[in-house]
């Protein structure tokens, strides 16, 4: 053991004991309320075996059944002398071979596993969460330049922008665009969403792009003008490749908040995750079970996310 590791591991052994009290104080929490774990009802809404069932498309009988491992082929022969196959659950069978059936008869259902409502809002909090991030860095592109500009109305313009969005809530900011500019162009609540999502994501990148440019020395600029480069490409080939790389912690930071943000967008009623987790809950009564799931698949957006920036933020430090 080296001394360095002499110094730390009485630290590290605090850090679990502390964890283990918080863990043991959860559950003694729980144990004053009388709550009663149901960890079992929980699987179902992470995928489940969905049932479709099977109907007889016409008057006629069943002709014939065989089996095929856990299913069974079942041959309908109609009145009009066409043979309609279905494959059916074994155990699901309604009927035997012989018997009539009539028009929109359940002979059987198939079984599929299908995702449940948790993995389908994961996937909506995802796709949301990229779509906004993207426009939201763009937009936030564009205004912190614009900020930046020696022109006075893009200045006052973004200046405006950047105010309006940091001094008002988001939620207040989705109802607004959804309930309002929503109703008039006849927008999609997803459509809505997204839009209010990556305007108030674009007014802080605006923030974080414009300190980052600010902290490069203008004699950066400088130098690139005297060689020759327009403020164009000086910007774009001298001062914002520096930009990014003092940027990044805050950029990622910013978009580990969108994800968590996206949360909002239930109160127009898009199901993204935590909608979903509210939805369970009314239908499992495991509320601490729901909800410790919830976070958890957070956890596992955000952290890969953060563990990504951090290693971007290294390569970049090394290749200075």
């Amino acid at each position: 053991m080296t001394r360095k590791q002499r110094r730390t591991w009485p630290w590290h052994l605090l850090t679990g004991l502390i964890l283990v009290v918080v863990a043991v104080g959860i559950w003694y929490s729980t144990s004053l309320i009388a709550y009663e774990w149901r960890w079992n009802r929980v699987p179902q809404y992470f995928a489940y075996q969905a049932e479709e069932a099977q109907r007889a498309a016409d008057y006629g009988r069943v002709e014939a059944i065989r089996d095929q491992g856990d299913d069974a082929l079942v041959t309908l022969l109609g009145e009009s002398g066409d043979a309609q196959v279905l494959s059916v659950a074994r155990d699901s069978l309604q009927f035997s071979q012989g018997d009539d059936v009539a028009e929109g008869d359940v002979i059987g259902v198939n079984r599929h596993w299908a995702a449940g409502p948790l993995l389908w809002g994961l996937w909506t909090t995802l796709w949301i969460s990229v779509a906004a991030g993207v426009f939201g860095l763009l937009l936030g592109l564009l205004t912190g330049l614009c900020r930046l500009s020696a022109n006075p109305t893009l200045r006052h313009l973004s200046t405006l922008y950047v105010e309006l969005v940091r001094g008002t809530p988001l939620l207040v900011q989705i109802f607004i665009f959804y309930f309002f500019i929503g109703t008039v162009l006849n927008l999609s609540r997803e459509f809505a969403g997204v839009a209010a999502l990556a305007l108030f994501t674009g007014a802080y990148v605006g923030e974080i792009v414009r300190a980052g440019v600010q902290s490069i020395v203008r004699g950066q600029d400088e130098a690139a003008r005297s060689l020759g480069l327009s403020a164009a490409q000086s910007m774009r080939h001298v001062i914002l490749p520096q930009a990014f790389k003092r940027v990044l912690p805050p950029l990622a930071g910013q978009f580990i908040s969108l994800v968590k943000d996206t949360s909002l967008v239930s109160v127009i009623a898009i199901t993204e995750l935590t909608k979903s987790g509210r939805e369970a809950i009314t239908t499992s009564f495991s509320t601490f079970e729901i909800w410790f799931c919830v976070a958890a698949l957070y956890l596992v957006i955000n952290l890969p996310l953060s563990q990504i920036a951090n290693r971007l933020e290294r390569r970049l430090a090394q290749s200075d």
